[in-house]
């Protein structure tokens, strides 16, 4: 009885690792079909419109990898409403990756069997007021009544931030509806969270040009594409992807000129990146093919940037950190060489 019981223990222990060291890519592959996961739907990154069709930045980017490990930009199902253990949702093969609010810190990165493969967009925690406040400066804000979620980072950012000088308690909300509930009816005169989420909320008001996001930024909440750090093969993937529209930007390769330069510039960067040169593709387990396709699929990173977050969308949102480094942001391509 006993040796059956450990007999039986062992088989679990190890279909549990054989599945855990499964492959994504073969995965994604066999099944024709990436799965992107999301906490929650945000808008400019990640939102499912009436017609049920998927939009915005983070969207953008899962389907950028779906063209390069499949050749279908359309191959790719969205899930949302990831609970806290990511990690068994993809070893079930629920999803592949993470995308969205997905924060790279200490506590998301360690111990948790997760990898990050990339910083996506560098947000950080900003300040929200009514535009006729006359207020520019967050320093400004020590004596009004600030919503922030209880019990949060945002929370603890917020008194890191202004020390002892908040002549008033913040004013503690639930959640990002109740702080938006409380800030319409003026029970709080500011609100503070990350600027990606001010800013989708500010989009939805009766009025956007009525209210600012304040200069300041007083946290960094970098966020990225998170694989399980037991799949270096399929993070190597997902990172190289990503940094694939990064550089493309850098290197002025645009999904309208993808084709006149595919073979017909002597820049060997921009050659190895389209795979016309070395093997680059096989080295990830794709074809040479792979970057051409997810940049001609979503565009360079400033394409999408621009048409799902841009400062000409409703979102609004400055390019900041998020620029290319030449341009005095931090936005930096990993040298493909």
């Amino acid at each position: 009885m006993h040796s059956t019981r450990l007999f039986g223990a062992v088989a679990a222990a190890l279909l549990s690792a054989g599945a855990a060291s499964a492959s994504t890519l073969d995965d994604v592959r066999e099944r024709g079909e990436l799965r992107c996961g999301f906490s929650t739907e945000q808008k400019g990154f990640a939102e499912q419109a009436h017609d049920g069709h998927w939009r915005g930045f983070d969207v953008a980017l899962c389907r950028a990898i779906a063209a390069a490990v499949l050749d279908d930009a359309e191959a790719v199902e969205f899930v949302s409403g990831i609970n806290e253990h990511p990690r068994e949702m993809m070893e079930l093969g629920d999803i592949d990756l993470v995308l969205g609010d997905s924060k790279w810190t200490f506590d998301n990165d360690v111990g948790r069997g997760l990898e990050f493969a990339a910083i996506s967009y560098r947000d950080g925690q900003g300040f929200m007021i009514r535009r006729d406040s006359g207020i520019t400066s967050a320093r400004d804000l020590y004596d009004l009544e600030i919503c922030v979620r209880a019990d949060s980072m945002d929370e603890r950012n917020l008194a890191d931030y202004f020390g002892s000088d908040l002549e008033n308690d913040p004013v503690r909300v639930e959640d990002s509806d109740a702080a938006r509930a409380a800030y319409i009816a003026e029970d709080c005169e500011a609100y503070t969270a990350d600027t990606t989420l001010l800013a989708a909320m500010r989009a939805d008001f009766f009025d956007p040009s009525d209210h600012v996001i304040l200069p300041e930024v007083i946290s960094k909440a970098p966020r990225g594409p998170v694989t399980r750090d037991d799949d270096p093969e399929w993070t190597r993937v997902v990172r190289w992807t990503l940094n694939a529209l990064i550089a493309a930007e850098e290197l002025g390769v645009s999904s309208e000129n993808i084709d006149e330069l595919r073979g017909q510039t002597d820049m060997p960067e921009i050659n190895r990146l389209l795979g016309t040169a070395e093997d680059f593709g096989e080295r990830l387990g794709l074809d040479d093919a792979w970057a051409r396709r997810a940049i001609a699929a979503s565009g360079n990173y400033g394409e999408i940037f621009a048409r799902t977050i841009g400062a000409e969308t409703e979102i609004g949102l400055a390019r900041g950190l998020n620029a290319q480094w030449a341009d005095g942001g931090l936005l930096y391509a990993l040298p493909f060489r």
